[in-house]
């Protein structure tokens, strides 16, 4: 579907667009959902004071939450799908906002359950298994709950703090209004005069070509629009950091990275050990800078030189249906039963695939119950191609976790959410470089693999750095101002390019368009899920069977363990070092056959 302009929402053809008809087939089925699912409010708030009452009705009220996770599953995601699609669209803006005002009202209205839970003593609780059988279902459930007993407040304050909740997303939602609606970037203009659309989905590709004419244009019309909000932005990821930090202090956590990791029961220590990791690693990415400029035969390498390939010749370029049938062969050591299911996500309107006006830039794999949804804005890049498989590994995760495990354990943690993904873009690469016999061509797959090196696992992990600074600063009450954040930032990009790269001024604003930072230190997963990707597709590709075998198990493991035994089920250590430095020195030695190539 090429395309010289940007299509209105009703010129995509339907076949390149997800089925919300799954969730409900009308705007006026979700009201009446929305409606009828009022009426959970008074039924949880009945069972307050009740919870020690017997194993029956702890078991009732468990059984309560999960009919409240299903019926909210589909309400949460026709909302957020209809909006995505346009975000321009009032009444679904109001849609989101009204599920969440009602997640909200029934937070406050449950917020005796932590404190009830916490009250029975271990006596009590064991009493109760014996007589309610099923109730061991929900034992885990319950375990990590009264894990963080030291973090949960009474009764009142719980609900206290659940009713702070649609307040504390104002952050996040203004952001996003900014980023997505309301921000415009003047057309950059190509050596020969020609004008191009500078919009989030067109931005990299746009990085991405051999015309530096171009690629400096797109990249000073981006960031001067930034630049001219960098104060608002500031202010925005500012709030974002204070509310974590009210919540972080309410609860007795010591920092706000305490808190995030704890409810996905990581230790802080793997933080820490992936920046220092990579830090101890920094000497490849600054020789692979070194060998990008040379290759590019460039005296000084800019930030907007970062993407373009650095073997000319090679433009790969996909229809969808030729990324499809890519996926298909690449992800074949997978098995039948993988396929299988990609297969089916591919005919069964589980992906919007191309971009329209106002439609959410970047993409995402959302996991409904129903069948997951996957939003992309296919240009027919190589990158759309890893893309493609990238959303897909995190659309099978969901299916088979929710297909496999019981409803209060279908939701895996976000520590494991990008394993899945990357291992499949690994094993993408893998593919693609096993079949190309061209010289020119393997050399330009390298290089594609070196970025993914350079943008997930250093880039993501500088990005880890920053938030890590950032909330830092905010904890001891130092200014987060744009000319702070710019200056940290700045000198973030300058330690991990090295002395090769030239660190353009407006690089330093580049924070400002990172959505992730408002999602509560998800980052560093990006970087630990490449270098468990990258062990585990290494492991399947060796020992076939027995290894898929783990890695299915894995993925349908949902959050039925901690995510660190979960990992160590499909045969990686994330607590050891060991696999980000076998990762770096992977990543070394494609820069050495690199040298080799060219």
């Amino acid at each position: 579907m090429e395309m010289t302009r940007i299509p209105a929402r009703a010129e995509v053809p339907d076949s390149g667009k997800w089925a919300v008809r799954d969730l409900f087939a009308s705007d006026a089925d979700w009201r009446a959902a929305y409606n009828a699912a009022k009426a959970f409010v008074p039924r949880v708030a009945a069972y307050r004071g009740r919870l020690s009452e017997s194993g029956e009705t702890l078991l009732e009220f468990f059984r309560l939450d999960d009919e409240i996770s299903l019926a909210f599953d589909a309400l949460v995601h026709y909302a957020q799908r209809r909006s995505d699609e346009d975000t321009r669209v009032a009444a679904y803006q109001e849609m989101v906002s009204q599920a969440t005002r009602l997640a909200v009202e029934l937070q406050a209205a449950a917020a005796f359950e932590t404190p009830e839970l916490l009250a029975i003593d271990d006596q009590t609780l064991d009493r109760f298994y014996r007589e309610t059988p099923a109730l061991e279902n929900y034992r885990l459930a319950m375990d990590r709950v009264r894990r963080r007993r030291d973090h949960v407040l009474s009764d009142k304050e719980e609900a206290l703090l659940a009713a702070a909740g649609e307040m504390a997303s104002g952050p996040d939602d203004i952001y996003s209004m900014l980023n997505d609606a309301d921000l415009r970037f003047p057309d950059a203009a190509d050596q020969d005069g020609n004008r191009h659309p500078v919009t989030h989905g067109t931005f990299i590709p746009l990085m991405q070509s051999y015309d530096r004419a171009l690629r400096r244009s797109a990249f000073d019309s981006l960031y001067s629009v930034y630049g001219q909000f960098r104060n608002t932005a500031a202010a925005t990821l500012s709030a974002q950091m204070k509310q974590l930090l009210f919540f972080a202090n309410a609860r007795k956590y010591p920092s706000t990275l305490d808190a995030a990791l704890d409810g996905t029961e990581v230790p802080t220590a793997i933080y820490h050990n992936l920046i220092d990791a990579v830090r101890r690693s920094l000497a490849p990415m600054h020789r692979y800078v070194g060998l990008r400029r040379r290759l590019l035969g460039l005296e000084e390498l800019h930030m907007y030189d970062l993407y373009v390939p650095v073997v000319e010749g090679v433009e790969m370029k996909f229809t969808f249906e030729q990324a499809k049938e890519t996926a298909l062969k690449a992800l074949a050591p997978l098995g039948e039963t993988y396929l299988d299911l990609l297969r089916q996500g591919f005919a069964g309107g589980w992906i919007d695939v191309y971009e329209n006006e106002g439609k959410r830039s970047g993409a995402y794999s959302a996991g409904a119950r129903v069948h997951p949804y996957v939003l992309l804005n296919f240009k027919g890049t190589l990158d759309d191609v890893f893309t493609l498989v990238h959303e897909m590994g995190h659309a099978i995760h969901s299916y088979l976790s929710n297909r496999t495990q019981p409803t209060a354990y279908q939701d895996y943690v976000i520590f494991v959410a990008e394993v899945a993904s990357t291992c499949n873009e690994a094993l993408l690469m893998e593919y693609l470089l096993s079949v190309t016999q061209d010289r020119k061509q393997r050399a330009y797959l390298i290089n594609h693999f070196l970025e993914q090196f350079r943008g997930t696992l250093y880039r993501q992990t500088m990005f880890a750095e920053f938030e890590l600074a950032v909330n830092g600063m905010t904890q001891r009450g130092e200014g987060t101002t744009a000319e702070a954040l710019c200056a940290l930032y700045r000198r973030l990009n300058e330690q991990y390019f090295g002395p090769d790269m030239v660190v353009d001024e407006e690089i330093a604003l580049e924070w400002a368009r990172i959505p992730h930072f408002y999602y509560d230190y998800y980052v560093y997963q990006y970087a630990t899920g490449y270098a468990a990707a990258i062990a585990l597709s290494r492991r399947i590709l060796r020992e076939g069977e027995s290894a898929v075998s783990d890695y299915l198990g894995f993925l349908s493991g949902g959050c039925s363990a901690d995510p660190i035994t979960l990992l160590r089920g499909a045969g990686v250590d994330m607590a050891s070092p060991v696999p980000i430095e076998d990762a770096t020195r992977l990543f070394d030695e494609l820069i050495t056959e690199m040298e080799r190539l060219l």
